[in-house]
């Protein structure tokens, strides 16, 4: 059937359905006889033919419109079928949060590289906008996020979890023995946020809103040097996923984020562009999800 669509396809694309015939090497009478089985498969007529011209029915149109993304889907599905195949120099482009401290996206990547160990993985990191710009200028394929925006069609909006938000701070701090902290429980120390330098202001917006926080904000390039800070300094650093920051000795503790004596969770997702779906890219995908308990 998707040789009949296609060859309909043709028709409404040419206009004719001798110029569609000569345009999919075929004579006329044998593409008039597809669009008649295909009509005879569906039950329905699509074309109304008026002596060398046509037009298009209701339920033509409708399936037109509708099948214009399957042929497309079809035609992305085969190309990708073949390279799984035959290209041994498959790439997949994958960014992550400055500032996500889970083991997920490790572990992830070590199962996907086992498996798949052909496939070059290029990896990268930003800030929420920064991994978004990745995604529209196709710097990256599939990118480690938080929803800060309401889902678009434009992308594949695949759902990892729902965690817990964190902040880490310096054992040494007086706070660090808790077992959870109320964000007003921060408010006379620094918060550190990691942003480039073009994106300190849509940060520092969003964590002042996202957290309530309304105390001094100071910034670091990289989470190792966000991280000095907070060994130096009194100060917080919010922090995505779980664990423990163990490469540090003990020296910082994580510790779970309150408001008002309710979790403060967050969402993440991977993100693809709905038109640059892949195999590899829905397998990392799910193996990524995998890890989230």
């Amino acid at each position: 059937m998707i040789r009949q669509i296609k060859y309909f396809h043709a028709i409404i694309r040419c206009g004719s359905f001798a110029e569609a015939a000569e345009e999919c090497c075929i004579s006329e009478s044998a593409i008039s006889q597809q669009i008649k089985a295909l009509e005879k498969n569906l039950g329905v007529q699509l074309l109304k033919r008026q002596n060398r011209s046509f037009i298009m029915t209701p339920a033509g149109e409708y399936f037109y419109e509708k099948t214009q993304k399957l042929l497309a889907d079809f035609d992305r599905i085969c190309t990708e079928t073949s390279r799984i195949d035959h290209d041994n120099r498959a790439v997949i482009k994958i960014g992550y949060l400055k500032c996500y401290g889970g083991l997920e996206f490790q572990q992830a990547l070590a199962a996907f590289s086992e498996k798949y160990p052909k496939v070059d993985v290029q990896i990268s990191y930003g800030n929420h906008e920064e991994l978004y710009d990745g995604l529209r200028n196709g710097l990256i394929d599939l990118a480690l996020n938080d929803l800060r925006r309401n889902p678009s069609d434009l992308y594949v909006n695949f759902h990892l979890v729902d965690s817990a938000c964190k902040i880490e701070l310096s054992s040494r701090n007086p706070l660090a023995g808790r077992k959870h902290l109320e964000i007003s429980d921060l408010q006379d120390l620094t918060c550190i946020l990691v942003a480039s330098p073009d994106q300190k202001r849509e940060e520092e917006n969003f964590y002042r809103k996202d957290l309530g926080f309304d105390g001094s904000v100071r910034f670091a390039d990289t989470i190792e040097n966000a991280r000095m800070l907070l060994l130096s300094g009194n100060a917080f650093l919010p922090m995505e996923g779980g664990g423990e920051p163990v490469q540090y000795g003990g020296a910082i503790r994580r510790i779970p984020l309150f408001r008002n004596k309710k979790q403060v969770t967050r969402s993440y997702y991977a993100f693809w562009k709905a038109d640059n779906s892949g195999y590899y890219i829905e397998e990392f995908a799910d193996i990524l999800k995998s890890f989230f308990k």
